[in-house]
């Protein structure tokens, strides 16, 4: 590869932006593509194909024991690789087999243990896990709220760019409206205080920041859940404040799950699965819960149906009748 020319990895960067991808996906991308060289003795990928992709993923499986999904996860940034940068479409591409993912029940929490989980968090820590089980967000598409996405009027929340980089609209719980206001003033009270200090620029999606210069410092594309302190933009080098990082509430939910005394291996995506299979058991239509979880396919709402049959498969065990 002649000087000129960028990294192999700024290229494989370059190509995921180029089309829309995530930052936090053109990271995992990006350290699986880096491990896939580093395996085979830091050979370029020109030089290797199936046998050398085949060695990797079985590593993965036998030797790291990683999950299916993660397995597949790394075949995916791999494969990006050889099509999207190297512009390669060799025909052992096709031929390369993915794991079979494993398919498992959602672990849901009855309401009363939503009621004990909720009562250890207040906060905001409280109003973003409220929103996980009064909306069905996902842990992400909280985190990533800006204030204008929140309609006091109407009672309900737009979901911008959610899984499959879709919107949907979901409701406002009642119950949280005056907690969420309470953040709202508090997030906006933090940007006049940046704008004050010389900042107050938010990030903005697909070059909004270009067709509306303004936009990035009005208070409606703030965040909701501003992130405690201003930080670098790792891909403009631009100085703002970003949303929360995950961590911040994946540490609070572990917390708030021992101190209530669950047994269940509850995790913030519980409450979205909470959400939807208590909205189901009091007699929801299926398909309004579809839409309002953002599932492309119906079959990814039905699992939730599990918990409404008695016994898994709606059968009563014999032993009961003896």
């Amino acid at each position: 590869m002649s000087s000129s020319q960028p990294r192999l990895l700024d290229q494989l960067r370059h190509a995921l932006r180029a089309r829309h991808y995530s930052y936090r996906t053109e990271q995992t991308y990006t350290q699986w593509v880096r491990r896939y060289i580093i395996f085979n003795d830091k050979r370029h990928p020109r030089e290797m194909g199936k046998v050398e992709i085949e060695a990797f993923l079985t590593h993965l499986a036998v030797s790291r024991r990683v999950s299916a999904s993660t397995q597949n996860q790394a075949m995916s940034a791999i494969l990006f690789l050889y099509h999207h940068v190297l512009e390669m479409e060799p025909e052992w591409l096709t031929d390369v087999v993915r794991a079979k993912p494993s398919r498992r029940v959602p672990v849901v929490l009855s309401r009363d243990e939503v009621k004990q989980l909720l009562a250890q968090l207040s906060g905001p820590q409280y109003l973003a896990a409220g929103l996980m089980y009064g909306a069905g967000l996902r842990l992400m598409e909280t985190l990533r709220l800006r204030v204008h996405d929140v309609d006091f009027a109407y009672a309900q929340i737009t979901v911008r760019s959610g899984k499959g980089n879709k919107d949907r609209v979901v409701p406002l719980p009642s119950r949280l409206v005056a907690a969420l206001k309470a953040q709202i003033a508090a997030a906006l009270a933090m940007h006049v205080t940046d704008i004050e200090a010389g900042y107050g620029r938010v990030w903005l999606p697909n070059a909004l920041a270009l067709k509306y210069p303004n936009a990035e410092r009005q208070a409606g594309w703030q965040y909701v859940f501003p992130a405690a302190a201003r930080s670098v933009d790792p891909q403009s080098g631009i100085v703002r404040r970003h949303h929360l990082d995950r961590s911040w509430m994946q540490k609070s939910m572990k917390r708030a799950v021992a101190l209530a005394g669950l047994r269940k291996r509850a995790t913030c995506h519980t409450l979205r699965h909470s959400f939807a299979t208590h909205l189901l058991e009091s007699g929801a239509d299926i398909r309004t819960v579809q839409a309002v979880l953002g599932h492309k396919d119906l079959k990814t709402t039905q699992i939730y149906t599990h918990v409404l049959e008695r016994g898994g498969f709606g059968v009563r065990s014999p032993l009961d009748h003896l």
